[in-house]
């Protein structure tokens, strides 16, 4: 099963300490790698001015906890990553508990979650923990190690090309900057991997693939800053993937615009995978979609999630876990939603009839022989569907025109092609 694959592979990139830069970074694409030898990985050095941003400082860390007035250490970060705040300084020192406060981040809605929170742009430090934690500490004196470094370094991303018949490019995108959480991070990064894995084996292709796992937005505008003239000209459709691997519901965020070709592939995938999803809008957006379609860079990029980011109790907190959160089942819906998308794409191709008039079909062994009242209801698609082959309406269109899913004309257009019925319209 693809889903126990792909959740397997998120087991293994569960501990890495991923942020925007670093070795967590490093090492989850080393990883994707061993699934994408393709793959090229981009270092992009810090200060380098990309739009109008920076790229930060690379962030290290060795070891970080808080020892109580009893000698207990918490807030260990070798055994949960969450617990220190994203880019803390480094710091070593004492305080008493009403001084340590000003620096510890908990969730007092969600007691007993551990919150992820950052100081990306901003020197700070800081641990987070659960508010029922917090609540069982006694004054006294709080021992602090931070042992971490920001140094000038680099920032890393993934990219990797699949070449097709055409150049015209589907672009697909995830992030890889958040540690220990599950469907806001694991699931697009997994999802994204086996899909690239299914797309190289393939034996050929329409259109090109322009696949990139980047940290979230300084990754996105930093690869836009390189990239963004030629995608602008070769890309017409593509998908930011991220939050795909709960077995919760699915959700449809659209592009700025929200009439692309992406759009209408999405929501026809989600419509025939559960009717009941939920339709998002532009200002519900959060995630690189921002950044790809913003005003001059204007690329048709939707999105396809399950529970998304922001909607569901566990975002952003230790609680989007392997156990209560994603599952292999909710793994491989988010798969073979994005998958049936991308199959829609290559081939979402304008037929035409190749006669004038209905072709005899029962000659073609493709009618019943035998006149009755009732038609069969294959019979009656396949009617419908040579009526619409005009050269102008597309696969997509036609599917909607017989309110019936798109793939399930596949064969269909294959078996009229075989008896030269019908033909693509180029």
């Amino acid at each position: 099963m693809i889903g126990q694959k792909i959740y397997d592979f998120a087991v293994q990139l569960w501990p890495l300490n991923r942020s925007l830069t670093g070795e967590g970074v490093r090492e989850t694409l080393s990883k994707i790698r061993n699934h994408l030898p393709n793959m090229l990985v981009n270092s992009i050095s810090s200060g380098t001015k990309v739009f109008d941003w920076i790229i930060p400082k690379e962030w290290h860390v060795n070891e970080a906890y808080i020892v109580k007035p009893n000698g207990e250490k918490i807030c260990d970060f070798s055994k949960n990553n969450l617990h220190l705040l994203g880019y803390s300084i480094p710091f070593e020192g004492s305080l008493d508990l009403d001084q340590l406060k000003k620096h510890l981040y908990t969730l007092p809605e969600q007691p007993n979650a551990i919150p992820y929170v950052t100081s990306y742009y901003k020197n700070e430090w800081g641990f987070c923990l659960t508010q029922d934690e917090l609540n069982s500490l006694e004054d006294g004196e709080y021992k602090i190690k931070i042992d971490s470094k920001l140094f000038d370094g680099e920032l890393n991303y993934g990219e990797i090309i699949i070449p097709g018949k055409s150049q015209r490019e589907v672009f697909l995108s995830t992030y890889i900057c958040h540690p220990s959480m599950a469907n806001n991070e694991l699931s697009g990064i997994t999802v994204t991997t086996f899909l690239a894995k299914w797309l190289q084996e393939l034996n050929q292709r329409e259109f090109t693939y322009r696949i990139i796992f980047v940290p979230e937005t300084i990754g996105s505008i930093t690869y836009l800053s390189k990239n963004y003239i030629e995608m602008k000209k070769k890309i017409f459709a593509g998908f930011n993937i991220s939050c795909v691997g709960d077995n919760r519901t699915y959700s449809y965020l659209p592009s700025r615009n929200g009439n692309s070709l992406s759009d209408e592939i999405a929501k026809h995938v989600l419509y025939w995978t559960n009717p009941n999803f939920i339709k998002y809008t532009w200002l519900d957006r959060g995630s690189d979609e921002r950044q790809y379609c913003s005003p001059g860079i204007d690329l048709p990029i939707a999105s396809i999630l399950r529970s998304k980011y922001g909607e569901y109790p566990e975002y952003h907190t230790s609680l989007d876990n392997l156990e209560n959160v994603v599952t292999p089942e909710g793994l491989e819906g988010g798969y073979y939603a994005i998958k049936n998308a991308i199959q829609l794409i290559e081939k979402n191709k304008k037929y035409k009839l190749k006669f004038l008039c209905e072709p005899q079909m029962s000659k073609r062994n493709l009618y019943p022989t035998i006149s009755t009242k009732k038609k069969d209801k294959q019979v009656n698609i396949m009617m419908d569907f040579i009526s619409l082959c005009d050269g102008k309406t597309s696969i997509l269109e036609i599917a909607n025109k017989l309110n019936v899913p798109a793939w399930s004309l596949y064969d269909l257009i294959e078996k009229l092609k075989s008896k030269s019925l019908i033909e693509e319209n180029i």
